[in-house]
Parts: C-alpha cells; structure tokens; sequence
C-alpha cells in the first residue's frame, strides 16, 4: 500500500505528487458558509440597458442569478478534484455600480458536511458574470470581468477566514 499523505500544503496531492481527491471522511460535519464575489466592466450604454431590463435577450441579471445557482450547484462536474455537495442554500446578488460602470456579483454557498463552499461559491460569481457577458455581448463585446475573489468562509477544521480589502 502507497502512503497517500502528503506533508505539502497542497492538499489535491499525495506523497508522491500525484493529483487525488482528498478523503474527507474523517472530518466532521460542520455548517460551512462560503461568500465570494467579483466585478463586471462595461460602457455606460451596456449599464443602462442592464438597468432599464430592455437587453434583447431579456433579463439579464435575473437570467444571470439563475446561472450561478446552477453553476455552484454543478462546481463538482467542472472542478475535477471538487467533491460533489449538498449545498443547502446558494445566493447570488448584484449590486449595480454607476460610478464605474460595473456590476458587482456577490455569491454565497452553504452546506452542513465535510468539505467546504468556496469553490461553490467563486463558481456562482464566476458564471454569473459570464452569463451577464453572454447577454450583453451583442452590445459590448468589451466588457472586463474582473476581482474575482473569496470574501469570507466559515466553518470546518481551518476555522472562519475573512478577505483582507484590497485596496
């Protein structure tokens, strides 16, 4: 039998550098909360049009919530070494930022279970800006999707972590 520990700080590696998925099986349940956000930039006309609700593909911020629900809720499908979760609660809102012609997506995942949320979490950010990028690209093809980021987890062995601001 081949040790698969590994003494590196990455865990998605055994001892012998090979990529695993890591055994949670020991670890308690505990109530995980995982926050992550992130920005889109666009030309003031993309912003009001998101604005008004008159994009031609509909609603664009209530298509793109839906989109990251969906996102968090598939993050073990495209995440290869990503445990599959029962998460029990995803949010995502969006806060629309005139000054700087940008939306900012706010995502959070939770569960009660053995591994955490935040690749839930940055997921559901993450495809909802894309989703806001797909519906508006036909007026903007120059939008930057930007700062994406974890804000703050809860809950497990590592215990409660909260983003330095950047700025």
């Amino acid at each position: 039998m081949t040790d698969t520990k590994s003494s590196s700080p990455l865990t998605h590696f055994d001892a012998q550098g090979q990529a695993h998925m890591v055994d949670v099986a020991a670890k308690a349940s505990t109530h995980r909360v995982a926050v992550a956000e992130g920005r889109i930039r666009m030309l003031p006309a993309t912003l009001a049009l998101i604005q008004a609700g008159t994009a031609k593909k509909g609603d664009v911020l209530g298509i793109a919530r839906i989109a990251g629900i969906q996102a968090a809720k598939k993050t073990s499908d495209l995440i290869p070494l990503c445990h599959p979760i029962a998460l029990t609660r995803v949010a995502v809102d969006f806060d629309i930022e005139p000054g700087t012609h940008s939306v900012r997506c706010r995502a959070t995942a939770e569960c009660t279970g053995q591994t955490g949320v935040e690749m839930e979490a940055l997921t559901a950010a993450s495809v909802a800006l894309l989703t806001i990028y797909d519906m508006c690209k036909a007026a903007d093809r120059g939008m930057v999707m930007s700062d994406l980021r974890l804000l703050e987890k809860s809950g497990g062995k590592s215990g409660h972590f909260v983003a330095a601001d950047p700025a």
